[in-house]
């Protein structure tokens, strides 16, 4: 079994109106040095982003985000960019910005499995919570 080691990660927001300062979560970003782990997975829900803004250009960004895990995997789509160090990549992705597309601050956590965080960020950060008020009440 892999000891735990510390990962740090960054949530990936859609800005549809940067002055509104409104955004959606869409992604995560999390590295791993001593793993060499660096991943992104989006999760892009039109519905959610529409409803922000509905003369949003979904297919714009959805592929500007397509490019974050293409520039993760060091890929040589991703231009010189894609060909920096990791942490480098990693430190360009977060870096802030006043786009359409932004992260939050980078956090820390400590852990043994990071696939499983990758998909314990999407579940919590990213995914819609249930709505409650779609159970029936009992009258």
């Amino acid at each position: 079994m892999h000891d735990r080691v510390t990962y740090d990660y960054a949530i990936i927001r859609v800005v549809p109106k940067v002055e509104r300062e409104e955004f959606v979560n869409v992604g995560v970003i999390v590295a791993c040095a001593k793993r060499n782990f660096l991943e992104a997975q989006i999760e892009l829900d039109p519905q959610r982003l529409l409803a922000l803004d509905p003369t949003l250009d979904l297919e714009t960004v959805a592929g500007h985000l397509d490019t974050i895990p293409i520039i993760c995997a060091g890929d040589t789509q991703a231009g010189p960019i894609g060909q920096l160090p990791q942490r480098e990549r990693f430190d360009w992705l977060v870096a802030p910005r006043s786009t359409i597309i932004q992260t939050s601050r980078v956090h820390t956590g400590l852990c043994r499995d990071l696939p499983a965080v990758v998909e314990h960020l999407l579940a919590t950060m990213v995914r819609p919570l249930p709505c409650p008020l779609g159970k029936r009440v009992k009258s």
